[in-house]
Order: C-alpha cells, then structure tokens, then sequence
C-alpha cells in the first residue's frame, strides 16, 4: 500500500479537521472523496480543499462502493454513526469514528461484531488519550506512584452557545454523550477496570426554554469492578461571557496520592479590550500552517495501525464500553437516579 486512500463522511467542524490533516499532512495518507448530505455544505467546503467535483457525494455509499478507497471517517453526529460504520466494514474499509462509537449499546455489540467478523481496523477517536498531561497521568497511575486510584471526578462543561449555535441537532443528544464521552474514556483506561453499574440524575430547564428538548446539565456515578468510583459531570448551559468555550477537569485520587488535570488554562490566558480568554491549543492548533496536537496526533497513529497491521489504540470495545456507560447514565437520569446495571 503506498498510501491509506480515505473517504470522509461528514463535513461539519470535525469532519473537515480530519479532511486538512489527511489530505495535507500525513505524507502517507491521502483524501479520495467525501460526502455530506447537504450539497451546500459539500460545495463550500469540498471548494474550500479542492476536492474534484467528480469525488463529492450526497449518498455515502457511493464512496464505499469505489475500490480505490481503503478507510473511512466516520464525522457525522453520534445518533448517525451505526449504519455508516456497518456499511463501510461491509465494504472492506478500515473506519477511524468520531466518538461515542455510537448512542446505544445494542448498536455497538453490533459495530463490534462487525469487526471481528471482518477483521478490519476501527478506532474510536478518543483523542485525548493523546494528551502528553493524560498520557503522564495514565503512566503514574500504571508505575503504581499514586497506588490504587479509588475514585475520580471529571467534568465537561461547555457554554450554552455550543448547544444553541453550534449544534443543529442538540435535541437529539445530550451533554453525556456529547461531551462526558472522552471523561468516561479516560477514567476506565486510568483505572483498567470494567464499570459495573451506574446512577445519575439530571436537569431540564434552561435549554428546554429555548426549545431543545435536551438536559442541561447531568451528572452521573459510576461504579467499576475494582471497587472504584467515579464522578461525571457534563453540561452545557454556561455563559457565553465565560472565558472558555469548555470548562475542562479531571482529578483522580489514589490510595498514596493524587492527580489533578485542569485544562481550562491551557498555559496561556490573555486579556484585551474586548474580553478575558484562555485560547485552547492542546487538542488541534494550527502552528506554521500544521494542525498539531492530540487531535493530529491520533489521526496519525490510525494512520500507523493500519501501515503496520498493529491493533489500534482505542479499539471497538473501547467504544462499546464507554457507550454502555453512557446510556447507562443517561437511562438512570430518565428514571429519577435508578440504578442501572452495566453489561
């Protein structure tokens, strides 16, 4: 293979990062075709990174029936991801997928299936396990310097522009799964366990106001096979006066010590006339006209498990696990704080 041919399913925010990094970026990796429903924003942005006319697409499975395609991005929202996933596995193409793998846990038993049946490559875009500070914290929890973590609290917060501007489909989703997605993530691979039951309660007000039949804020426990507990708490009803777009946190507490991640500053806040910011720059940052950072770099390294034929780092049941969590969270919340088995 002399390089990875990829088509690109989505063409939103995420979807045409993933297009400026394979097509430009990686020298191995290279953008054949992409596909977005809406022709408008397939023009725009199909123009904005010179891909040919004749390699855009309103139907994504006219992209998987071309042979010259080896992988697939998968950058729609997370209630779109299932079928998309299923189709392009069928289709013989390797699958790197935005996260959460998907909404349902009975959907992703069957992306995983689907994979061991095709023996192809998927990984789930946790990008930040990418993270040079969470990468640091999972390497001190594995030296065993904090001992046992016993309980963690992660929170993702985004201001209410995110769910009232940025977002055409928020109504369809929630905070959990749109943002409590790379917290779940991070504390199952800190604590290399396996959640076992989950209770969380949630709130509706502020967005069911403007009316998005969506959660404000929910915040869910989740107890793993260790022994161990952990907080999560997602929303996205800050205000827009606040001086990051995502309120950013992770602590883990260990029998001999603890970690503590706070990424709202990222290094750098600045103060001008029109405002107090912290500009984030860790996940995907342009610097000399490169994306750098965790984003790229996850890119880059599905990129290597498939050159290489070596398993990707965030695998399908990773992304099942996580997803059984969620709804797991999310169910307790529609049931008043039940609590609800995970399997």
């Amino acid at each position: 293979m002399d390089k990875i041919r990829f088509g690109i399913i989505g063409l939103g925010i995420m979807g045409q990062n993933y297009l400026e990094i394979y097509k430009s970026q990686n020298p191995m990796t290279h953008v054949s075709a992409v596909a977005n429903h809406s022709e408008n924003i397939l023009k725009s942005v199909s123009n904005k990174f010179g891909i040919a006319e004749a390699d855009r697409y309103t139907d994504y499975k006219k992209i998987l029936d071309r042979k010259d395609i080896n992988a697939i991005v998968v950058a729609t929202p997370d209630f779109a991801h299932t079928q998309i996933v299923i189709d392009a596995l069928s289709a013989g193409k390797h699958v790197l997928v935005e996260k959460p793998l998907t909404i349902s846990t009975k959907e992703a038993d069957q992306i995983v299936e689907a994979v061991k049946k095709t023996n192809l490559k998927l990984q789930v875009n946790y990008n930040h396990r990418w993270l040079s500070s969470y990468y640091e914290a999972k390497m001190q929890i594995q030296s065993g310097a904090i001992g046992k973590p016993l309980v963690a609290y992660a929170r993702k917060n985004d201001t209410i522009y995110v769910a009232t501007g940025m977002l055409k489909w928020a109504s369809k989703s929630n905070p959990t799964y749109f943002l409590s997605a790379h917290d779940v993530d991070l504390v199952r691979w800190f604590f290399n366990s396996e959640p076992i039951e989950a209770r969380a309660y949630g709130v509706k007000e502020v967005m069911v106001k403007k009316g998005i039949d969506t959660y404000d804020i929910i915040q869910g426990q989740v107890k793993f096979q260790n022994g161990s507990i952990a907080t999560f708490e997602s929303g996205w009803i800050y205000p827009d006066t606040f001086p990051t777009m995502t309120d950013s946190f992770v602590e883990v507490i260990g029998a001999n010590g603890h970690l503590h991640l706070d990424r709202k500053y990222e290094s750098i806040e600045v103060s001008t006339e029109k405002g107090f910011t912290y500009p984030k720059t860790f996940l995907i940052k342009n610097i000399f006209g490169k994306v750098r950072g965790a984003f790229a770099n996850a890119l880059d390294s599905f990129a290597d498990c498939i050159l290489n034929n070596t398993d990707p780092v965030v695998s399908a049941f990773d992304g099942r696990q996580v997803t059984a969590v969620l709804e797991a969270i999310v169910k307790s919340a529609d049931n008043n704080g039940e609590t609800i088995k995970i399997k």
